[in-house]
């Protein structure tokens, strides 16, 4: 049996008789550079801030992820107080296991710390997340904005 293309190539190919039409460039080709090209070669205008790496994981921990504002309220509620998962829960009226997955993020990426046992452990605002408090509430004004 012959293949796909040994049969359906030369039917796409034949005339039937008619001419061929002939294949041009569009004119917007034969001028050089593309619109698209000299785009990316303008100077891009510059940045009024620089993000340090902790910065960017601010942003994508409190402005830029799903969980963002829950994760924004659990932090702010633990810097006015440090308190365990279940007193977190309870101010916040938010379910215990969703407190717990956030916390569980912040710990992860150094934004909290904990004192205690597994239970009661009480959770912090750590110290780097201390040194950039104004760069998160930079970042929190900036995400409002959009």
């Amino acid at each position: 049996m012959r293949a796909y293309s040994d049969r359906v190539l030369p039917a796409i190919t034949q005339d039937h008789g008619r001419p061929k039409p002939e294949l041009t460039r569009p004119q917007s080709m034969n001028r050089g550079l593309s619109a698209m090209t000299i785009s990316l070669l303008r100077p891009t205008p510059a940045v009024d801030f620089v993000l340090d790496a902790f910065e960017r994981l601010l942003w994508w921990l409190f402005a830029g992820s799903a969980g963002a504002k829950t994760r924004r309220l659990v932090i702010a509620a633990i810097k006015e107080e440090p308190r365990n998962a279940q007193q977190l829960s309870d101010a916040l009226k938010l379910d215990y296991t969703t407190v717990r997955h956030h916390l569980k993020v912040l710990e992860q990426n150094r934004i909290v710390v904990t004192e205690g046992n597994s239970y009661g452990k009480l959770y912090f605002v750590s110290d780097s997340m201390e040194a950039h408090w104004q760069s998160l509430q930079t970042i929190l004004a900036r995400s409002k904005r959009r």
